[in-house]
Parts: structure tokens; sequence; C-alpha cells
């Protein structure tokens, strides 16, 4: 059960991390405005003022989901943090799991590494880590629920993303 609690806990995150693919360029601008920093691109053309927005209103709008689904006895047994709270939580872990997947893609850059090219298990966890560094001043989860969404998080990712490739959303299969 905890498992399925762990995956609707951060359904929100989930979310956010697959808006930018979803969503593609609604703002192509890339958020670095193609500039440098030391000779090197600071995010790369893939990160787009387009992505983070869509990233922070679709996984707010998730919480807001999981606030009116709460009345429910089948959700309220998923829930593991009180959905009658401000809507800041919901805000919070979109934001951190984009801002996560940025400061990855920074990290990338400095390594030299291509924008598309494989990191693991950091392109597998970027958004994680940075979900729970956002929402750990409101609440932190059990261990057994993080190292849960550490588990978990590989194999989302390479099965989300395989589905976006094979939807002609992504040009990799990774």
């Amino acid at each position: 059960m905890f498992i399925l609690q762990a995956l609707y806990y951060f359904l929100p995150a989930y979310v956010a991390n697959m808006a930018p693919v979803i969503f593609k360029n609604p703002l192509p601008q890339p958020i670095d405005f193609h500039r440098s920093w030391h000779n090197k691109r600071i995010f790369g053309d893939n990160k787009t003022w387009g992505g983070l927005i869509a990233a922070i209103i679709t996984g707010s709008a998730v919480f807001i989901l999981q606030q009116s689904l709460n009345s429910i006895q089948f959700f309220q047994s998923l829930a593991i943090i009180n959905y009658k709270q401000s809507m800041l939580f919901g805000i919070l872990m979109a934001t951190g799991a984009i801002l996560g997947d940025l400061a990855k893609s920074f990290i990338k850059r400095r390594l030299n590494k291509q924008p598309g090219e494989e990191w693991f298990p950091f392109d597998q966890i970027d958004y994680v880590i940075g979900a729970l560094l956002f929402t750990l001043p409101l609440y932190a989860p059990p261990l057994k629920i993080i190292i849960a969404l550490f588990v978990l998080a590989p194999v989302l990712h390479y099965t989300v993303n395989y589905i976006a490739f094979l939807l002609g959303l992504k040009k990799v299969r990774w």
C-alpha cells in the first residue's frame, strides 16, 4: 500500500516533470536566452519558459485535483499528507521538480554532457530531489516513502520516456 501512497503523494511532481514534453514549446524561448557561462550554455535549448510554466501549472493543478478528491474514501486511504492545507504545497512540489531538472541540466553542461545524452541516475532522480527539497519545510515524508520514490523514479522515467518516444514526443528512448 505504501507504494501506491508514494505514487499518489508525488503525482504533482511526476506530472510537472512530464509537462514540458507533453506541452512542447508553447513559449519556445530558452530560459537561458541562449547565454553561456564559462563558454558553455547555461541550460540549453530544451529548457524553455513554456516548459517551466507548463510544469508549475500542471503540477499545481494535479494537487488541486487531489484536494478535491480527498473527500472520497479511496483517495483518503492513499493520502499521506493533509490535502486541506494550502495550495502552496502543490506549487512548491511542482516548482521543485522542474528546478531540480534545471539544476541537473546546468551540471550536465558543466560536465560537457550533450542535451539528450543519458546521465544515469541523475536524469531519473533530479525532479525527486528538487521536489523533496522544496516541500521539506512543510512536510517530511516517512523514510520508506522517500526510498520508494527513489527506487520507482528510474522505472517510471524509462517507461514514460519510452512511451513519449513511441508517440513522437521525444527524440530518444530515455
